[in-house]
């Protein structure tokens, strides 16, 4: 059995994929030979720039819209379906936090889009990648969570609560669509994304020295995690959420640190 990363011939949706890990988990698509990528983001704008970038028109599709619309979800998967015949990898990247701040004070109307977006909106397109192309064919899900979900953050508890409920969601789905789906996560730490770039700008340096390896994220790091799960080569793993931070759990220290 091939355990090689080859998508040739299949199918990914990305949601959120304009910018930041879901650009480069769709160019790491393609690259690794997907015969059809279709990415999602808000702005027509943006969807066409990324098009662009990603350089393939023939093996990519843009569809726009929020990632918390059910319409939005449905539609993208249809379109997926009319273009390119399958829908073989779903990767639900898309993500935000207008909820920032501690729970007692936060805007609730941040909040709660802060859970739409980061809950439900992976839900909704799993349902519609589901009822549209995996009951039958099978397939794969790759949901895109935060070791915020793990680990309490200041700032941005909405968030974490969102990115937790987002890996219980992985471990029921990959419960409840196994055998012939199988639905894992990644957990990435501070990478350069514009989302996250609150927890870095003011002392970028700083922050790279806290991580044990050294250095903050590239989306490219989450990119190549995301295309191991999705692959063939990750054939027995469901249910998983797979750590991808430089160490930062590790709560590392150096050799001879007093504690």
């Amino acid at each position: 059995m091939s355990t090689q990363f080859d998508f040739d011939g299949r199918v990914a949706l990305v949601t959120g994929a304009t910018r930041g890990i879901g650009f480069a988990i769709a160019r790491a698509l393609l690259a690794a030979g997907a015969r059809g990528v279709t990415i999602t983001g808000r702005g027509e704008d943006r969807l066409a720039e990324a098009e662009y970038a990603l350089a393939a028109p023939e093996r990519v599709l843009s569809v726009a819209g929020s990632a918390d619309d059910p319409e939005h979800a449905d539609e993208a998967v249809r379109a997926t379906l009319a273009r390119f015949g399958g829908c073989d990898v779903l990767v639900n990247n898309a993500g935000t936090n207008p909820g920032f701040g501690p729970l007692m004070t936060a805007e609730l109307s941040g909040i709660e889009k802060t859970w739409a977006v980061n809950l439900t909106g992976p839900l909704l397109f799993a349902r519609a990648a589901w009822h549209g192309a995996m009951s039958e064919r099978g397939g794969t899900i790759v949901n895109i969570a935060s070791i915020g979900g793990i680990v309490p953050m200041t700032g941005i508890g909405a968030y974490n609560i969102a990115k937790a409920g987002l890996i219980a969601m992985t471990r029921q789905l990959a419960q409840e669509l196994a055998p012939n789906v199988r639905v894992n996560a990644i957990a990435p730490g501070v990478v350069k994304t514009r989302l996250s770039r609150a927890l870095y700008a003011k002392n970028e340096a700083s922050v790279a020295a806290g991580h044990p390896l050294g250095r903050i994220g590239e989306p490219e790091d989450v990119a190549s995690a995301a295309l191991f799960l999705a692959s063939d080569a990750a054939s027995w793993m469901t249910g998983e959420t797979l750590v991808i931070d430089g160490g930062t759990l590790v709560r590392w220290q150096p050799l001879g640190a007093e504690d």
